[in-house]
């Protein structure tokens, strides 16, 4: 097992370990379609996450060429209109940007605030570039450096995303932390040679019985209180 006190950098996951993914299309669905109900909201919003991913994993496993994560929100956002009856350009054009626009979770803000005066703090997410620096301003998140998975024309877990912050970093991978809600996305730093902590968040993926992290959280001020007690 790691010791903690051998982390010299901290990377973190964006979506849905930072920010509250599916809130926030939630919101910009019913926003976009207000006549309906939660359950037909949430069949939308369904429909965008496994879009989304299918075209993730398509890509990576070569059935697609490389496309950026604003190209397939359009599509996931055509697939929402089409499925509601939804014409207009204009709200349809939006819809396609909520990945922009999504709110953080409540700790994260201080979280990245107080590590950020210990350890330089890294972004790492399958965002595009303009759409993490969108994103990034939208919910406050502040960073040493952000990186998007576009810099490496692929999408986590591909490894060669993992190296980006590896690079960065500077270090030997042992001594830089991958913090994320999701834990495929951990097995892809594990693989890299990161450390690796998950942190709960109600809505994403957590550790099977196979799975051995370095460390476990329920949130980030633990995660934070742990690196910083050192």
């Amino acid at each position: 097992m790691a010791e903690i006190r051998d982390i010299e950098v901290v990377v973190f996951d964006v979506l849905g370990t930072l920010v509250d993914e599916s809130s926030g299309l939630r919101a910009a669905i019913r926003d976009a379609v207000p006549e309906s109900d939660d359950a037909t909201v949430e069949e939308l919003l369904i429909s965008w996450q496994r879009h989304v991913e299918l075209e993730q994993q398509r890509i990576g496993q070569g059935h697609r060429a490389y496309v950026n994560t604003e190209i397939i929100d359009v599509e996931a956002a055509g697939l929402v209109a089409d499925h509601a009856g939804l014409t207009d350009p204009a709200t349809i054009a939006r819809l396609a940007t909520a990945g922009q626009r999504l709110p953080p979770w409540d700790d994260s803000v201080a979280a990245l605030e107080r590590l950020a005066q210990r350890f330089p703090v890294i972004g790492l997410s399958n965002a595009s570039r303009t759409a993490l620096l969108r994103l990034n301003a939208h919910a406050g998140l502040r960073w040493h450096q952000a990186l998007s998975a576009e810099a490496a024309l692929a999408y986590k877990p591909a490894p060669e995303v993992y190296q980006l912050a590896i690079d960065t970093a500077g270090c030997p991978p042992e001594r830089v932390l991958m913090v994320a809600a999701h834990a495929w996305d951990l097995r892809g730093a594990q693989a890299k040679g990161m450390r690796t902590a998950y942190v709960h968040r109600p809505v994403e993926d957590p550790p099977t019985s196979s799975d051995v992290f370095d460390w476990r959280f329920n949130g980030l001020e633990e995660l934070v209180t742990a690196l910083t007690a050192r």
